[in-house]
């Protein structure tokens, strides 16, 4: 019998290995960009078409490679950034392991064009599957010049997961950011499909987190820093009211590389614990420098994980250091002297005639005309119906369990479609008996408690309300019916450019909803309308909610970009806790909430409903 194990060929190796390294076109970029910041670069420019998938060009202007280096560099682990083991403990480069540029090449066709500033004439080599097609002297730019094209031409299953070219082109610009936040040092530019779409110039880094995040960051960041023997700390920290519900705006970097560490961030979140909401993330921009060999960054594929050696220590630096930043914000408040675009202020001239405000009183109008009694913004802030129909059916008491079965199966449905017939006995919890059905009452303005059969339910005010809206807007989204309401004066909302490119992906689904927006240029858009039913919300706030958590689902599939929409409006739009109702208004949300498929949970599983059963009642009094 033949021995059956043998050594793979290096183009299946370097294959097997691009599956770990590069995973989509923004792992290419996230590659090319990190060598040519290790190379010294000052100016780096991003070319891509297609999202990646017809090329990316990655220019800088770098120190270039000689033809054997250039040759040489697309060999696996050839690397010039370690010569030893000990290497791996003293690193200061973003590359080092020799894998990126083989595992490219396995998978694309690479054209490399480099020169070193002392040398004439630069080198050209062209590879595609691993395989060298050409290498030859060539007049070039000082610097390299990487185009990679068509990425997974020979893995064709590779090719088709790829995701949309919103999607992927998100991801790029994700990675791109991240670099450029860490290195305000080098100037960025980003062209796509032949338009140049950002621009980050060299500057300092207040600016940088600016130009990155959008204009509005520049009155929210606090600055932190602080050195000690264990870590070296500074950057900034938002502001308590600019905490977000996600956690897109939390970056941390150590040693010049970006890094994601939930225990780090536990330990900011805990700072600012006592001054934010409760389920709201603030945002940072935290760069540590520690020694080299106190940390491991090979423990993953994307160096995005690393290991710390005073990991401990550290969490209580990190949240020392946030708390009295927090503090100190509060008796002083910054100028940013570096301020781009500042706005004048118009000086006062006391030669100028002041003119006097004109105020117009309507006679006729009686501001107790309409009013109700016990009302609250829940009812006055939407439209109001007439749900006492709905109601009804509970306040009488059946003559037999089968009619009032047959009565609450046909409740209207205030989202405009069917309740499946599946599973809604049990979803109506036995409504139909009990002393006092009909009654309900609020326990300390966020839970609304009723009678039922089989005890007592108690319900989440707020998350019923979800439940409600969720399923209005999913319909309203589905069937393109919203009812938009224009606003006096337009809301201004900016992005960074990873997340302006989302707004094309929902830019439908918000119109179907009743959101107007409208593109101003530079990431930047106005809102002249908004949903009738959002009440006394925040539009820029919501809209910013709606693209982080869009962005969160990682996912370009419609169904799930649309209920992701659908969940932060309802999420943003539902009575809050603490929000006292009148009976009509707990009647009509209960009445809302059992109409609505799943009244036993929200859209993300949270539970809605829980009942204390007669018997569990009955044993807190023996």
């Amino acid at each position: 019998m033949s021995d059956i194990i043998h050594l793979l060929p290096d183009s299946i190796a370097n294959q097997i290995a691009a599956g770990e390294v590069i995973q989509r076109p923004a792992s290419v970029v996230k590659e090319l960009v990190e060598n040519a910041v290790d190379a010294g670069a000052t100016e780096i420019q991003l070319i891509v078409k297609d999202a990646g998938r017809t090329l990316i060009q990655v220019i800088d202007n770098g120190k270039g490679m000689s033809p054997t280096d250039a040759r040489m560099a697309f060999e696996r682990h050839a690397t010039s950034k370690i010569k030893s083991a000990d290497d791996l403990f003293s690193l200061s480069t973003m590359g080092f392991r020799g894998e990126a540029l083989p595992s490219i090449a396995s998978v694309a066709h690479v054209e490399l064009r480099s020169k070193r500033h002392e040398d004439e004439l630069g080198t050209c080599i062209k590879i595609a599957g691993s395989k060298v097609e050409s290498q030859e002297m060539t007049a070039c730019a000082s610097g390299s010049n990487f185009a990679v094209r068509n990425i997974f031409f020979n893995v064709p299953a590779r090719r088709k997961f790829l995701k949309g070219n919103d999607t992927e082109k998100r991801n790029i610009l994700t990675e791109l950011e991240r670099i450029a936040l860490v290195h305000p040092e080098i100037e960025f530019c980003f062209v796509d499909n032949d338009v140049e779409a950002l621009r980050f110039p060299e500057t300092n880094l207040r600016q940088r987190i600016v130009h990155v995040m959008g204009k509005s960051f520049n009155q929210q960041l606090i600055p932190v820093e602080i050195d000690t023997a264990l870590v070296k700390i500074h950057g900034f920290v938002g502001k308590p009211e600019s905490a977000r519900k996600t956690r897109t705006q939390q970056f941390f970097f150590v040693n010049g590389r970006y890094m994601r560490h939930p225990y780090f961030a536990k330990a900011v979140s805990n700072a600012f614990e006592p001054l934010i909401i409760p389920g709201e993330n603030p945002n940072f921009f935290l760069y540590l420098e520690v020694a080299p060999d106190t940390i491991d960054v090979n423990i993953h594929p994307t160096k995005t994980e690393i290991k710390f050696e005073n990991e401990q220590a550290i969490w209580q630096i990190i949240s020392a250091i946030v708390k009295e930043a927090l503090g100190r914000s509060n008796e002083t408040p910054s100028i940013d002297f570096n301020t781009a675009d500042s706005v004048d202020i118009p000086i006062f001239d006391p030669s100028r005639e002041a003119v006097q405000p004109q105020v117009r009183v309507d006679p006729a109008y009686n501001p107790f005309h309409s009013a109700r009694s016990g009302g609250s913004s829940y009812q006055s802030s939407r439209p109001r119906f007439d749900w006492e129909h709905l109601y009804k059916g509970f306040e009488e008491k059946p003559d037999d369990e089968d009619d009032s079965s047959e009565a609450a199966t046909h409740l209207p449905s205030s989202v405009g479609q069917e309740r499946m017939e599946n599973g809604m006995e049990q979803s109506r919890l036995n409504m139909d008996g009990g002393d006092s059905v009909g009654i309900h009452f609020q326990y300390k303005n966020s839970y609304v408690f009723t009678s039922v059969k089989s005890g007592l339910m108690m319900i989440d005010q707020h998350r019923a309300h979800i439940c409600v809206l969720f399923y209005r807007f999913i319909d309203q989204i589905r069937r393109n019916n919203g009812i938009s309401q224009r606003v006096l004066f337009p809301e201004i909302v900016e992005f960074s450019a990873s997340e302006a490119a989302m707004i094309p992906y929902i830019a439908d689904d918000l119109q179907a909803i009743g959101f107007e927006l409208a593109t101003l240029g530079n990431n930047t858009f106005s809102i002249s309308g908004v949903p009738a039913e959002i009440g006394q919300s925040n539009p820029v706030e919501l809209i910013r909610d709606i693209v982080h958590k869009s962005i969160d689902t990682g996912s370009d599939v419609k169904e799930e970009i649309q209920e992701s929409v659908a969940l932060s409006i309802a999420s943003s739009s539902a009575i809050s806790y603490g929000q006292k109702l009148s009976d009509e208004e707990m009647a009509q949300l209960v009445n809302q909430l059992f109409a609505t498929p799943t009244p036993n949970f929200t859209p993300d599983g949270r539970t809605v409903i829980s009942i204390l059963k007669d018997t569990e009642i009955a044993k807190l009094f023996r």
